[in-house]
């Protein structure tokens, strides 16, 4: 995140907030990341942006990491991997449950931001923002994952958490980044509603086509002529 659109968030002035974000970087709490290009680059200074680093993550309070972990690795050993996808499935299933309502009701285009503030109010301290790669979308940012110490184990917490996602929104989404696996933030890329929507159609239509061509191929001859 750039101080600007920190700036903008906290309600705080430019200057403000690059005063705290120095003091920030010199505790090693916070770090300056390279921007993914979009597009040609003007003139001047390119912005930086700031992600929180290991040592300012290990500040939040992470409860029970290792008993989780253990709990996690027995249950693997006792029932195998599937257990542990089924139990990071029923843990988000409370989640979903909550979120549901409050994002369905928001509007099509809006329910990406929705579910962005919902996720910040319970600790993951997310953003929405547009995505820079071709065929537009949004990007969905978590700066903060409670359970990324176990998830850098146990992926299938992260893998059931973008399938709810996909579910909340109605629309494909893919997970471009994980702070578990080591990156300042959990980036998800979401399609748009109505791209989506026009691919879907577009298949159906490839799917009855190929159906109504296999057919007419393997139909017996009627009528033939002497």
């Amino acid at each position: 995140m750039t101080a600007a659109a920190l700036s903008e968030r906290l309600g705080l002035t430019p200057a403000a907030v690059r005063r705290h974000l120095d003091a920030l970087l010199a505790e090693g709490m916070i770090e300056v990341r390279e921007a993914r290009p979009r597009g040609r680059r003007g003139r001047g200074r390119p912005a930086r942006f700031f992600a929180m680093a290991d040592a300012g993550r290990s500040t939040f309070y992470h409860a029970y990491d290792d008993l989780a972990a253990d709990a996690l690795r027995f249950l693997a050993d006792m029932f195998g991997e599937e257990a542990v996808t089924e139990f990071a499935r029923r843990q988000i299933a409370d989640l979903e449950r909550r979120y549901r309502p409050v994002v369905r009701r928001a509007p099509r285009h809006e329910q990406a931001r929705v579910l962005a503030e919902a996720l910040s109010a319970d600790g993951y301290a997310a953003s929405i923002g547009a995505a820079p790669a071709t065929g537009g979308g949004e990007q969905l940012c978590q700066h903060h994952c409670p359970v990324a110490h176990v998830a850098a184990e146990f992926p299938q917490l992260c893998e059931a958490e973008t399938e709810a996602f996909a579910r909340l929104l109605d629309t494909p989404v893919q997970r471009l980044a994980t702070i578990a696996h080591g990156d300042g933030v959990c980036t998800t890329h979401v399609t748009p509603p109505e791209l989506a929507k026009t691919s879907k159609t577009s298949n159906t239509a490839k799917t009855k086509t190929a159906k109504t061509t296999k057919a007419t191929r393997t139909s017996p001859t009627s009528g033939r002529t002497s």
